[in-house]
């Protein structure tokens, strides 16, 4: 699905900050695990053309997006990829049908939607299950209901892979874990593959078939989800403390499961 390898040296008063980031993915759904600071947002920023690094490569699927090397570097609208940010970046004076269509009608007005976009915009909304809110601006719905509608927007061009910033960050812990499991039903109904930033190993647990872990700039390989408990021992802290988590929630579940 993805083969990066990119750098990048950000100059800085408190010390320079570089960008080292090498792997390559075959799975459907990949987390980017690491603290606030270690260069995951950056990175997927690379994967949908909204940073440009200095050197290196990035394929998605089979198409070449970017390569330093032979000059190339697809602007963001060519590389067909949905980029759903932290906060949904919804616009507040369209209402939710016209957020979700945006990206489709190029600038036209809602009445000028043709009959294309119309079946797309309102399939989505029935896939998302957001259809009686079609009306709604995005001051009057929820932060669930807000999500959903930006998932949808994100997918509305037909995107070869979905980028997802943090999208359970700003919910309450319950309101997290019921629109995680929600999520990842929508996306297996989209069968879109998704990559999603994150520092919670219960993100990983739920979404991540692999996942590539960020330190201090740096991200190389990636690794299985299955291979993760293993991992106690390794240098890097991050993955350390991920097979730590990922371990305890594993012997949870099989705790709970004694009494299912």
């Amino acid at each position: 699905m993805l083969d990066i390898r990119i750098e990048h040296q950000f100059p800085g008063r408190l010390g320079a900050f570089r960008l080292r980031v090498e792997f390559s993915a075959s799975e459907r759904n990949l987390c980017f695990f690491g603290h606030s600071g270690s260069g995951k947002t950056l990175t997927m920023q690379a994967l949908a053309g909204l940073f440009i690094p200095s050197s290196g490569h990035i394929s998605i699927g089979k198409r070449n997006v970017f390569d330093s090397e032979k000059n190339l570097c697809l602007p963001a609208r060519e590389r067909r990829v949905g980029y759903l940010s932290q906060n949904y970046a919804l616009f507040p004076h369209l209402t939710v049908r016209e957020n979700v269509a945006f990206g489709l009608l190029r600038g036209l007005p809602w009445f000028m939607a043709s009959r294309k976009v119309l079946g797309q915009v309102y399939g989505l909304l029935e896939l998302f299950e957001i259809s009686h809110l079609a009306d709604q601006h995005p001051a009057r719905i929820s932060g669930g209901q807000k999500q959903r509608v930006g998932l949808a927007r994100a997918l509305a061009a037909g995107p070869e892979v979905l980028l997802l910033d943090e999208p359970f960050a700003a919910l309450d812990p319950l309101m997290r874990r019921r629109l995680r499991a929600q999520v990842a039903e929508l996306l297996e109904r989209a069968g879109i593959p998704a990559v999603i930033i994150t520092h919670d190993p219960d993100d990983v647990a739920a979404f991540a078939q692999s996942v590539v872990v960020f330190e201090d700039g740096c991200a190389q390989g990636c690794i299985s989800v299955g291979d993760i408990p293993l991992q106690r021992d390794a240098e890097n802290a991050q993955l350390r403390n991920l097979a730590l988590s990922l371990a305890r929630l594993e012997g949870a579940a099989a705790y709970r499961g004694l009494f299912a």
